[in-house]
């Protein structure tokens, strides 16, 4: 099947995935990841791997996160780890969060002014050493009132900058966007959802878009 052999090119192409510990199989566009990896940073790779291939409709990844045997970190190192890297990034206010480590699992919570430097946060843990996934309950909280028209203006506008398409429409429910339509590719459909969140204003983002042609 095309699929399939395009995800593991793709897989292979990619150097920070292992090829050879991932399965591969595709049911109907909808393509499932199988196997184990050393590292999140290496399981979110894969998955984006899958979401680059031309006719992927959605992905489900079963892959397990396993840390070498020689590499064993406890949960107190772990959140030494996180906290750090969560001070270091410029773009993310540490102070407003908490963390917890649970058997290599970090739960984020706290609240932040906008929704982007809560999706910066967990892409800093999700590249640590040690952490087997990533529970992200940050709440966006915006200092001022929403403004749902000028929120759905600013963000239409932005979607027709950055993907030249007028296929995706938005909605603002108070201060949720909320994003419809059809889009040619996953980069795409994050895109999307990143352009959304970057409003000022915005509390959650509900992506209904699918992938299509």
């Amino acid at each position: 099947m095309r699929i399939q052999r395009d995800v593991v090119a793709e897989l292979a192409w990619d150097p920070r995935v292992e090829p050879q510990e991932v399965g591969v199989t595709v049911d109907d566009g909808v393509v499932t990841l199988t196997g184990w990896v050393d590292g999140l940073a290496r399981k979110w790779a894969a998955q984006r791997c899958a979401q680059r291939v031309h006719g992927v409709r959605a992905v489900a990844d079963e892959l397990e996160v396993r840390p070498p045997g020689d590499e064993r970190y406890t949960d107190r190192e772990i959140g030494i780890a996180v906290s750090r890297a969560l001070e270091w990034d410029s773009f993310v206010p540490a102070e407003r969060l908490d963390v917890t480590v649970a058997n290599g699992w970090v739960i984020l919570r706290g609240d932040v002014e906008f929704g982007w430097q809560r999706r910066t946060a967990e892409a800093e843990v999700r590249r640590l050493r040690g952490v087997r996934g990533v529970t992200n309950l940050v709440a966006a909280r915006p200092a001022g009132a929403a403004d749902g028209e000028r929120i759905r203006r600013e963000v239409q506008r932005a979607l027709s900058r950055g993907l030249g398409t007028e296929r995706v429409t938005v909605d603002v429910d108070g201060s949720t966007v909320v994003l419809n339509g059809v889009v040619r590719s996953w980069w795409e459909r994050d895109q999307a959802e990143r352009t959304a969140w970057s409003a000022e204003g915005v509390q959650a983002v509900r992506d209904r878009l699918l992938v299509g042609g």
